[in-house]
C-alpha cells in the first residue's frame, strides 16, 4: 500500500537548506519515492496555523518510506536539516478508495 510523507516547513538557513534539500531528493529516489508536491506556496483555507511551504513525497509502501528514513544516507541529510530548516513531519498509509 501507498504512503506518503508529509513535511511543513519553514527555513532557517537558505544555504543549509538548499544542500539539503538536494541530498534529500537523491535518497528519496533512491529508495522509490517521487514528489508529489515540494514547497509550492501554500493557503491556510481553515483552522489558525500559519501556513507554511508544504512537501509531499510518496513511496511505494510504508516499509519502504521507514528505510529510507532510517537509511545511512538519509541521516547525513538530517545532519543538515536541524540548522537549516523546522519542520513538522507525518508518514501518512494510503487508503485505496
Amino acid at each position: 500500500m501507498t504512503a506518503y510523507v508529509i513535511s511543513e516547513i519553514e527555513m532557517r538557513d537558505p544555504d543549509g537548506f538548499q544542500a539539503y534539500r538536494a541530498l534529500a531528493a537523491k535518497t528519496i529516489a533512491q529508495y522509490g519515492g517521487r514528489y508529489l508536491v515540494r514547497g509550492g506556496k501554500a493557503e491556510l483555507v481553515e483552522g489558525n496555523l500559519p501556513a507554511k511551504a508544504i512537501v509531499i513525497v510518496e513511496f511505494p509502501s510504508m516499509t519502504r518510506l521507514k528505510e529510507w528514513y532510517g537509511s545511512p544516507e538519509y541521516a547525513e541529510a538530517l545532519k543538515l536539516r536541524r540548522t537549516a530548516l523546522e519542520r513538522r513531519l507525518l508518514f501518512v498509509e494510503g487508503v485505496a478508495p
